[in-house]
C-alpha cells in the first residue's frame, strides 16, 4: 500500500511539474547582420577603407543573440526576463564594453493590458523604446542616424541599475518612465539616470516624445581618445568620432526628442527633432554647455512586397562651447529573400563645417564629417559610406 501511495504521489508531482512547464516559455533568438563596407575618408588621415562589417556589429540591426522567457503567475501577471548579447560577426568579439549581456539583462513583472510592465536591470531608456521605432533608424539603421549619435538616435547608450515602468495602452496612448540608481554612497544623484516618454499610435499616424537625463560620476572624469571620461549608469553617447568625443567629461547629457510618422499606402513619411545638451562643471575639460539641435526627415517606399526603398536627410547644428554644422543625406534599399533573411544596400554622404573640440577636450579643431554613428573620423570635412549587407534572423 505504501508503494502505491508513493507512486501515486510521484505521478501527481510529475503532472503538476508538467502543467507548470506548459505555462512557462523560454525563447532563443538572434540576428546576424554584416556587410562589405566602403568608407571614403575613414580615419584622421583621410584614408579610405574596405572592411567586412563595422564597429557597431551591424548596419540595419546590431548583431545579437538572446534568451527571453515568461512564467504565468496567475491573476493576469507573468514573470519575465531577457538576456541579450551583442557581438561583432566579423571577429566574434563581444561589444558593449565586452559585457556578456551588454545589450539587455533584466527581470520583471508583466501585467498586460491591465497593469503594464515593471522591469529591473540593464535596459534601453524610454526614448529608445517610444521614439526610435518611428524614425528611419527603425528601417535602415546606423547609416540614417544622427551625426555622432549625439542624441542617442541609434541607441549607443544603455542604462544599468534601471527601474522601468511601461503603462498599458489607453486608446493608443502609452507612457513610460525610468530611473537608474547611481549607487555612489553619500552621493545619491551621482551617476543617476532618469527618463520619461509618451507615444500615441492611431492607424496611420504615430507620434512620440520624451526627455532623458544621464548624470556622469565625479570619480571618472579624465578624458582620453577612447571615451573613458564617462562613467554614469547610462553609457555615454560617444561613437569615437570628433563630433562629440571632446565633451565626454560632461557633468550630464540631457536629451529631448520628438518624432512623428505617417503611413499612406506604400509610402511612409517621418520627421523628428532633438535637442541634446552636454553640460559642464568643475570636473569638465570644457567651460560652457555644448548644445546640438538636430532636424531629420525621411520617406520610404514599399516598391514590392519584398523591396523597401528609403531616403533621409539630417541636419545637426552645435553651439555653445564650439559651433559646427553637419548635413547628411542617406539612401537605403532592403530586399527580403524570405521571412528571416534579407539583403540590403545603404549609403550616405555627410558634410561638416565649423569647429569642435579634439578627442581629449583640450583644444579647438576643425569639425570633421563622420557618417551616422559608425565612428569613422574622416580627417576631412566630407565623408561617404556604402554598405552591401546580409542579415539573418533566427
Amino acid at each position: 500500500m505504501k508503494k502505491i501511495a508513493l507512486s501515486t504521489l510521484s505521478l501527481a508531482l510529475l503532472g503538476a511539474a508538467g502543467a507548470a512547464q506548459a505555462q512557462s516559455s523560454v525563447t532563443l533568438y538572434g540576428t546576424i547582420d554584416t556587410s562589405l563596407t566602403y568608407v571614403h575618408h575613414a580615419d584622421s588621415s583621410g584614408q579610405n577603407l574596405w572592411a567586412l562589417g563595422n564597429a557597431s556589429g551591424g548596419d540595419l540591426s546590431g548583431t545579437r543573440w538572446g534568451l527571453k522567457g515568461s512564467e504565468d503567475l496567475g491573476g493576469g501577471l507573468k514573470a519575465i526576463f531577457q538576456l541579450e548579447n551583442g557581438f561583432d560577426p566579423s571577429s566574434g568579439k563581444l561589444l558593449q564594453g565586452s559585457r556578456e549581456f551588454g545589450r539587455q539583462a533584466f527581470v520583471g513583472i508583466d501585467g498586460g493590458d491591465k497593469y503594464g510592465t515593471f522591469t529591473l536591470g540593464r535596459q534601453y531608456d524610454p526614448l529608445v523604446d517610444m521614439v526610435q521605432g518611428i524614425t528611419a533608424d527603425n528601417y535602415f539603421g546606423s547609416v540614417f542616424a544622427t551625426a555622432g549619435d549625439v542624441d542617442n538616435y541609434d541607441n549607443s547608450s544603455r542604462t544599468n541599475n534601471a527601474i522601468k515602468y511601461v503603462s498599458p495602452s489607453f486608446s493608443g496612448l502609452q507612457v513610460e518612465g525610468m530611473y537608474a540608481l547611481g549607487g555612489v554612497a553619500g552621493q545619491t544623484g551621482s551617476g543617476q539616470t532618469w527618463s520619461l516618454a509618451a507615444a500615441y499610435n492611431n492607424g496611420p499616424i504615430s507620434v512620440a516624445a520624451g526627455y532623458f537625463v544621464a548624470d556622469n560620476t565625479n570619480g571618472k572624469r579624465t578624458a582620453d581618445s577612447n571615451g573613458d571620461g564617462w562613467g554614469g549608469t547610462s553609457g555615454g553617447t560617444f561613437d569615437g568620432s570628433l563630433i562629440n568625443l571632446g565633451y565626454q567629461t560632461a557633468k550630464s547629457i540631457n536629451i529631448a526628442r520628438i518624432a512623428g510618422q505617417y503611413v499612406a499606402g506604400p509610402f511612409t513619411f517621418g520627421a523628428g527633432y532633438s535637442n541634446s545638451q552636454y553640460k559642464n562643471d568643475g570636473f569638465s575639460t570644457f567651460t560652457s554647455t555644448e548644445k546640438y539641435n538636430t532636424g531629420q526627415g525621411f520617406a520610404n517606399y514599399q516598391a514590392t512586397a519584398a523591396l523597401l526603398l528609403g531616403l533621409g536627410y539630417s541636419y545637426t547644428k552645435s553651439s555653445g562651447n564650439t559651433a559646427a554644422t553637419y548635413h547628411q543625406i542617406s539612401l537605403g534599399a532592403d530586399y527580403n529573400l524570405s521571412k528571416r533573411t534579407d539583403v540590403y544596400l545603404v549609403g550616405a554622404y555627410q558634410h561638416a563645417s565649423g569647429n569642435t573640440l579634439n578627442a581629449t577636450g583640450t583644444a579647438v579643431v576643425n569639425a570633421e564629417a563622420s557618417v551616422g554613428s559608425y565612428g569613422y573620423s574622416s580627417g576631412n570635412n566630407s565623408q561617404e559610406l556604402f554598405a552591401l549587407g546580409l542579415r539573418h534572423k533566427f
